[in-house]
């Protein structure tokens, strides 16, 4: 429903629209980021197919440790008329190895060339390794193994965004940071800005503001 409506505010202003693991997780009363919404991410992202938008899918960690069985999962998707992926390197409460990420990201780019593969360091969204050159080591390999684009979520501070813009060939991600806006973070060299889970969190929060508000009355 919700990306109806994203689609229904007019392709102009949002010309592509992305899903949010978080917000398919907890929809269907699932935990995020545990590998375990593969069968709900493909029913929205089989359903998204039919929207007059460009469509992206955040598709956690591939669902699988298996560079075979993530690339066909991408393949299924692309068939729908999927655009774009999100894959993180994030793993519960630490970071997947580098290498055996980059094994993912090669077999999507072997199996789906057209396909927009945005590839997440999660230094700074786990606390894990926070640095810029953790960040810029993990990008390098993720640019090695056939990344469009590499997603630095919670990467905020504008003088590390400009170290990791500058170092990096490949168009960098952000989540949203309102204290800076779009023009700021444009100006840093950030080419694409996610609002990640806060549409969801935002609707669920006023939706229960609203029954309150009801209750009350």
């Amino acid at each position: 429903m919700g990306h109806r409506i994203g689609e229904s505010a007019g392709r102009r202003r949002f010309p592509a629209i992305g899903t949010t693991s978080f917000g398919v997780a907890t929809a269907n009363g699932l935990p995020d980021a545990e590998g375990m919404t593969r069968d709900e991410t493909l029913a929205l992202a089989r359903r998204l197919g039919t929207l007059n938008t460009l469509v992206t899918v955040d598709i956690e960690a591939g669902f699988s440790t298996d560079p075979g069985e993530v690339a066909d999962l991408v393949a299924q998707l692309a068939e729908w008329g999927v655009v774009g992926i999100n894959i993180e390197d994030g793993r519960g409460d630490h970071l997947a190895d580098p290498e055996q990420q980059s094994a993912l990201v090669k077999a999507v780019r072997d199996r789906v060339p057209g396909i927009f593969i945005n590839a997440r360091a999660d230094n700074y969204w786990l606390g894990i390794d926070q640095s810029v050159p953790a960040v810029l080591d993990r990008a390098r390999h993720y640019t090695d193994a056939g990344a469009d684009g590499i997603f630095v979520p919670r990467l905020a501070e504008p003088g590390e965004i400009a170290a990791v813009t500058e170092a990096v060939p490949l168009p960098i991600n952000v989540l949203y940071v309102k204290e800076l806006g779009l023009r700021r973070l444009g100006e840093l060299g950030v080419h694409r800005v996610s609002t990640g889970s806060l549409l969801f969190r935002t609707a669920m929060r006023t939706a229960v503001d609203l029954a309150l508000d009801v209750r009350r009355t």
